[in-house]
């Protein structure tokens, strides 16, 4: 369980230098009420696992100088910079640097100099996989997401590129570094992000971006291999998303992104545009993943790839079903199934999506209608999903988790439960966070029935791998 900070309860070390000017400035030009910030600093650290308590009285001795602990000082930069629209750091708000942990704020933006990208995601992997200088969580950074966006899509206006599908080299380190990707992935849907993700951020660290900094690789190979990094990168991305680590996620992917521009790969953008799009919607900013869901369809519209762009329309409608906007949710599920109808059939695909099929629209469009309330249309398409998925606990169990608030909305409280208890076992040796926070989510929705004891039997049972309930 996370450990409790109370605002009030420890005497923070003090900066030097007196009042903090910057935080004031900042407070100011956001408009931002003490009272509001210190809530929005509690609401953002619980997302990301840890329980502050703090209050407009906190706010106050942090203008006089007072250094908060731990990693507070991000979450305020990261609210403010919401805040105001673009990213900040501690620093920038008068708190000192973090000497051991300046990477963090680096990997938050899409550099021009790829060169430079290159030694960021090296620093970063190698900062996550020894763990020497993270100390808490990284935290996810909602203000930091318009950079990324902005400089990708101007960009694609000025590269002049013909959007292409990605072409594979049927020999030498390109398909050595492509069968790496399958094993990851094939690893991935078994046993979940949380179980491999050290593999693939050692394995994109420590071989593959030795091999891009390397001279005298022909510009074709190099090309390719650019975007195989890249879906590494992303790869990296959603397996942080999958054990959890939000803010690690986001900085894989922004890096991800900017590799995918020297690989060239647009159905590759388009697809980091959309991992991007689902963790801001999943971390309560709908309306980023709406945005960044638009800028994927617009990358990638052009490249040939209506499976890409099925994924991307189903992205948007998360956004706008959260958002709770009914007709925006349906016009974007109908434009993702036209995209699914335009497919050829995953030979004629990206390599990057031929994962996607109709079962993974079924699987979205019930997470978009249980946000909706629309019960039984959720426990349709949730029941085909499960059905679908028998090879895959990790699809298994979000899925049974939504047909479980399906089953619930619907008033039927012993099914709702059974099928909560057969996605608690279909958790069984998978890492997956994303899986626990969609049981975490039903469990939720059981808090006014408490006194059933078919729910206190769910809640016993599950706190082993959900922890206690709130």
């Amino acid at each position: 369980m996370a450990a409790v900070t109370n605002g009030s309860a420890r005497t923070p070390a003090k900066t030097p230098g007196g009042p903090n000017k910057p935080l004031a400035a900042a407070l100011k030009e956001a408009g931002c009420s003490y009272a509001s910030l210190a809530l929005r600093v509690n609401e953002l650290g619980r997302c990301q696992g840890s329980e502050t308590n703090y209050d407009k009285a906190s706010v106050t001795r942090w203008l006089q100088g007072q250094q908060p602990r731990g990693n507070t000082p991000e979450l305020i930069a990261a609210v403010l910079g919401e805040r105001l629209g673009r990213a900040l750091t501690p620093a920038d708000l008068g708190f000192p640097l973090d000497r051991g942990r300046p990477v963090t704020g680096r990997a938050l933006m899409y550099g021009e100099n790829v060169a430079e990208t290159l030694h960021t995601l090296v620093e970063l992997g190698s900062t996550d996989i020894s763990r020497r200088s993270l100390l808490g969580s990284v935290p996810f950074v909602p203000g930091a997401l318009t950079n990324p966006q902005r400089a990708w899509l101007l960009w694609l206006v000025e590269s002049r590129d013909t959007p292409r599908l990605a072409s594979v080299s049927g020999a030498g380190p390109v398909e050595q570094v492509h069968a790496m990707i399958r094993m990851f992935d094939e690893m991935d849907n078994q046993y979940g992000g949380g179980g491999v993700r050290t593999s693939i951020v050692q394995y994109l660290t420590t071989e593959v971006i030795p091999m891009l900094q390397q001279r005298g690789t022909p510009a074709n190979q190099r090309r390719e291999l650019f975007a195989a990094a890249a879906r590494l990168a992303a790869m990296a991305g959603w397996s942080s998303y999958d054990a959890g680590e939000y803010g690690l996620a986001q900085r894989y992917m922004t890096q991800g992104l900017r590799l995918c521009a020297e690989g060239r790969d647009h159905v590759l953008g388009g697809q980091i545009l959309a991992g991007l799009s689902h963790l801001a919607t999943s971390l309560g900013r709908p309306d980023e993943g709406v945005a960044l869901a638009r800028a994927g369809v617009a990358t990638a519209k052009d490249a040939g790839s209506p499976l890409g762009l099925m994924r991307l329309h189903a992205m948007s409608a998360r956004g706008h079903a959260a958002l709770g906007r009914p007709r925006e949710t349906a016009e974007a599920l109908r434009a993702a199934e036209k995209q699914l109808e335009a497919s050829r059939g995953p030979a004629q695909e990206s390599p990057w999506v031929r994962f996607l099929d109709h079962h993974y629209l079924q699987a979205e469009s019930a997470v978009c209608f249980r946000d909706l309330g629309l019960a039984a249309q959720a426990e349709q398409t949730a029941s085909e999903s499960v059905r679908a998925h028998a090879d895959r606990r990790r699809r298994q169990a979000i899925s049974r988790s939504v047909l479980a608030t399906a089953h619930l909305q619907q008033n039927r409280l012993d099914e709702a439960v059974a099928t909560a208890t057969d996605a608690l076992e279909a958790l069984s040796g998978v890492h997956s966070e994303r899986s626990i926070q969609a049981l975490r989510d039903f469990r939720g929705r059981l808090a006014s029935r408490r006194h059933e004891p078919v729910v206190q039997e769910f809640e016993r049972r599950s706190r082993v791998v959900l922890g206690a309930a709130a």
